[in-house]
């Protein structure tokens, strides 16, 4: 049965009281005796003036409070942290772990039976879910949408591979700054997430997979009635579990559902970020993200959906070509389709509901893909003891086997210090290495991975070059990046070593990243490295320093991890 106002009292040392003063206080709202008889849903208002991603959260509150009272159950909004990638400092990375930690103590400290958690922007999402697998009541998530595309000289655009995309042009002098800021006011054309597989999209499709919100939530767009619907919708089902129960987070991120997530996450195009944001969620669970197995996937399932940045399009297509459950339907074969949902389907219930949009060709088949392979994988050598990521669907071919000459930043202040000079010794052929921006080293890990090709490259009109580092890039960003380097180079890894002048041998196909110089030598430079930076003096920097964890284990803090199971 519901606890509803009586769950979870303020501790007075008298429960009769404790209730009685709640009620006193709670009736200033002007809420009836009936009102607050009723099964509690508590709805995460993630709203903020700095985050346009969530633009439309105030209207999707109003929507999931009436599908709750239509259930008959009391809605009861309240706030949490809200992050936008492009208004935190130092990065938002820096931030999901707190947002993660205030978001699971007002579910646990305040009555609620059931809780509506809205979240769009890359960090929210991750955050969420991480708070809610260590929640104990029934969650039900809405992604706040993808935004609508604008256009520019008859081209369709959309945040935020285009960004980056005008942006290199510009920085390579093809377009001036009046066009330039022209592209500025076009690229974001209404409120709501990226519009391309970025990590906003790439979680809220995710969500979806894992079961954790309605049909197709993952991927309706913000400023369409649809969305509205599913909030509505997304109420009355948070509605009915406060009165009922049903399954929490915790229950429903089975290894069958979280194998089922890799393999949309390989088949989708998705976000290098995911791979963070998952094994900070697993950490949750009490287990390790097996990338072995994210990587033997992805020798099985090649890339499908055509949305850039590994193809072409927007999310609004995904969404008309049928989005999560149709892409499911094209790789059910490697899906655990018995996977439960909190609607109460099971994945093969979804997939067998699907209608098929005739003529698609965004979401392609297993047997005619975009691409032949998988979307991410997964490398290993004496760079990286503990893995790397690169996007290998948003990489050049050209470069998936590629020994080259580092060219070495000591972190993000010698990068923008020195990668537009003239006297910049770099040749295309080179390899850029960034180092200390890892999660303690930056703080923060922040896509700074996606260096910018140097100016004086860009203007003789190269394109891509590899790029390693122990930093994330956007999911929405393109090249041949190596990223997530574990350990870091600030805790030790051997990133350290790496001097201007050195080869490196990157292999994508044998999942091989290797720093080519002898053993002796290698092992020479281990031993010299200085002692790690002690940490900052104070406040949730040096919690963050002494507590984060490496990018293999999610960048977690290490004692929000499940140590029990």
């Amino acid at each position: 049965m519901p606890d509803g106002l009586r769950r979870k009292l303020t501790t007075y040392g008298d429960q009769g009281f404790s209730l009685f003063l709640r009620k006193a206080f709670i009736k200033a709202m002007g809420y009836s005796d009936d009102a607050l008889d009723r099964p509690i849903v508590g709805i995460a208002n993630t709203y903020s003036d700095y985050n346009p991603c969530h633009g439309n959260v105030p209207q999707l509150i109003e929507a999931a409070k009436r599908g709750v009272m239509l259930s008959g159950a009391l809605p009861m909004v309240f706030p949490t942290i809200s992050i936008h990638e492009s208004f935190a400092s130092p990065t938002s990375m820096y931030l999901r772990n707190l947002m993660a930690m205030e978001t699971e103590e007002m579910i646990r400290a305040q009555p609620m039976d059931s809780v509506v958690l809205i979240g769009g922007c890359d960090k929210t999402l991750p955050a969420q879910i991480m708070a809610a697998a260590s929640s104990d009541i029934p969650a039900v998530f809405l992604p706040t949408g993808p935004m609508a595309t604008g256009h520019h000289k008859g081209e369709r655009l959309g945040a935020c591979t285009d960004c980056r995309r005008f942006w290199g042009r510009y920085r390579a002098g093809e377009i001036d700054e009046a066009e330039i800021n022209e592209v500025n006011n076009r690229l974001v054309s209404s409120v709501g997430t990226c519009t391309v597989m970025g990590t906003a999209s790439t979680m809220a499709n995710l969500t979806e997979v894992l079961g954790l919100c309605l049909p197709r939530g993952g991927s309706a767009p913000a400023t369409e009635a649809e969305r509205t619907r599913l909030a509505e919708e997304t109420g009355r089902l948070a509605g009915r579990l406060a009165a009922e129960g049903g399954p929490t987070v915790r229950e429903l991120l089975t290894p069958a559902a979280l194998k089922n997530a890799m393999v949309a996450l390989q088949a989708m195009g998705g976000s290098t970020n995911a791979v963070v944001h998952l094994a900070a969620i697993c950490g949750r669970l009490g287990i390790k993200l097996d990338t072995d197995l994210l990587d033997e996937v992805g020798k099985r399932v090649p890339l499908l959906v055509d949305l850039q940045p590994s193809g072409q399009h927007y999310m609004q297509q995904f969404h008309q070509a049928g989005g999560v459950p149709a892409l499911l339907k094209e790789v059910r074969s490697e899906l655990d389709t018995s996977a439960a949902t909190i609607h109460g389907k099971t994945i093969g219930e979804v997939i067998d509901a699907v209608v098929d949009e005739p003529g698609q060709t965004i979401i392609r088949t297993m047997a005619a893909p975009l691409k032949p392979i998988g979307t991410l994988a997964v490398l290993k050598g004496n760079l990286a003891p503990r893995g790397a990521i690169i996007k290998q669907s948003a990489a050049s071919k050209t470069l998936m086997q590629h020994r080259g000459r580092a060219v070495v930043f000591e972190n993000t202040e010698d990068l923008a210090n020195r990668l537009d000079s003239d006297d910049l010794d770099v040749s295309p052929a080179d390899i850029l290495v960034l180092r200390n921006a890892g999660p303690k080293g930056a703080p923060g890990m922040p896509e700074a991975g996606y260096m910018p090709i140097p100016r004086k490259l860009a203007r003789q009109g190269v394109k891509d070059m590899v790029r390693i580092s122990d930093a994330r890039m956007s999911g929405t960003a393109f090249g041949t990046v190596v990223l997530h380097i574990a350990p870091e180079s600030a805790d030790g890894g051997p990133l350290a070593i790496v001097q201007t002048g050195d080869f490196i041998v990157l292999d994508v196909p044998a999942r091989r990243i290797h720093l080519d110089i002898p053993a002796a030598e290698f092992d020479r430079r281990m031993a010299a490295l200085p002692a790690p930076k002690p940490a900052p003096p104070r406040g949730y920097a040096q919690l963050y320093h002494n507590h984060v964890t490496q990018a293999d284990e999610g960048a977690d803090f290490d004692f929000m991890q499940d140590q029990e199971s």
